[in-house]
């Protein structure tokens, strides 16, 4: 394939409203930050990339400012002027930066998409090149949606019931402490046979495992991280006491990860969300090993805009992502969003992988300017000035 040489990276600090705010056990999320990578070439090729991060260190202990930071002062500097032959060269160029995989992704994806478009290649396909023979893409990606937290099982029914006759066909309900069980029963009682998952964020502790294995009763797909987000150990003690299959996500932050969780039988399946791993290189490298031991995988959303949106829909259509993915279609969160063409739920909850080279999504002027005058007018942090 032809290599990259990257001439120019820029950053932009954007804020989008959601469509409907987000409850989840670490609170009301009422927008979407993010950090976006525009990456050019020496022949005049932009690829974007998404560092889906968040305002707060919540999900992780990366943020807005510390991703600006790492990005600017760390990353740019390896990467600018450098001939790239091959996105998995760019792990390497970062070696010497420890942590920061929402940083690094956002980069990272960034280099994919530039390389992609320069071969004149759909980003899917691109991946697909780096697995062995028979991993092509499917062209699309089946998906499901994520629920927050409802004020009553009335509400929660309602608002499943709504996403059901949208199209989709798999159901994640955010779960907290209290409210568990009680909600897992209701929603059978309404809805019997929909497929149904839960997500705990981490909400609970081991000395819960009773009160998680009443949830054996509701035949669910899986209980989400239930345990610490940096849990491996504990979460192996657990899976032993429930019929429910446990998936992990914060706790895998690599392929190592993965193959320890799964050597002390931690999980039964996994949400790969590529940030958290820090890019497509290490995802592949996850994936293979999920193949390799017919382990069910499925790629987790972190309510990225339509850069990242349209990287992650490319990676789930690879036929190795076996479980539906939380990659809802754009106006389930965004009206509009900062890219073209939106992402429309298909026949059987899936979302179709844009036809045009790399991601095959274009990033819209006038939305990216506005989104980032609504990240100074809603965050005017002193430090903003560094990130305009």
């Amino acid at each position: 394939m032809k290599s990259i040489t990257i001439k120019d990276i820029q950053l932009h600090v954007v804020s989008l409203p959601y469509v409907e705010p987000l409850r989840t056990s670490f609170g009301v999320e009422p927008d979407k930050a993010a950090v976006l990578v525009e990456l050019t070439t020496d022949t005049g090729v932009t690829g974007w990339g998404e560092a889906p991060i968040e305002v707060r260190p919540g999900y992780g202990s990366e943020t807005v400012i510390t991703a600006m930071h790492v990005l600017d002062e760390f990353i740019i500097p390896r990467l600018n002027g450098q001939t790239i032959e091959s996105p998995f060269e760019v792990p390497a160029l970062l070696k010497s930066i420890r942590g920061h995989n929402f940083a690094k992704c956002g980069m990272e994806t960034a280099v994919w998409d530039a390389f992609a478009r320069t071969n004149d290649m759909r980003l899917a396909d691109c991946f697909a090149a780096y697995l062995p023979a028979g991993h092509e893409s499917r062209n699309v990606a089946t998906v499901g949606v994520s629920i927050g937290i409802q004020p009553t099982i009335e509400d929660t029914v309602a608002i499943i019931q709504k996403r059901l006759n949208q199209g989709y066909q798999r159901i994640k309900l955010k779960i907290k402490r209290g409210w568990d069980v009680e909600l897992a029963r209701g929603i059978r009682a309404a809805l019997p046979d929909i497929t149904l998952m839960l997500d705990a964020n981490s909400d609970y502790t081991l000395a819960d495992a009773d009160h998680l294995a009443q949830l054996d009763d509701f035949n669910l797909l899986m209980i989400e991280q239930p345990l610490a987000y940096n849990d491996i150990y504990e979460h192996s003690k657990l899976q032993a006491q429930l019929k429910t299959p446990i998936c992990l996500d914060e706790s895998v932050k690599n392929v190592n990860d993965l193959k320890l969780a799964l050597e002390i039988g931690a999980c039964k399946i996994l949400n790969l969300k590529p940030a958290r791993v820090g890019g497509y290189v290490e995802s592949l490298k996850i994936y293979n090993l999920c193949v390799e031991t017919g382990t069910p995988l499925w790629i987790g959303g972190m309510l990225e805009t339509g850069v990242g949106r349209a990287a992650n829909t490319a990676f789930a259509s690879l036929p190795g992502v076996t479980l539906p993915c939380d990659i809802s279609a754009t106006d389930r969160y965004f009206d509009p969003d900062i890219t073209e063409p939106p992402f429309v739920l298909g026949p059987d909850s899936t979302l179709a992988v844009p036809d045009g080279a790399g991601s095959g999504v274009e990033v819209q002027t006038d939305r990216l300017a506005d989104a980032k005058a609504r990240w100074q007018a809603t965050y005017p942090y002193k430090q903003s000035e560094a990130i305009s």
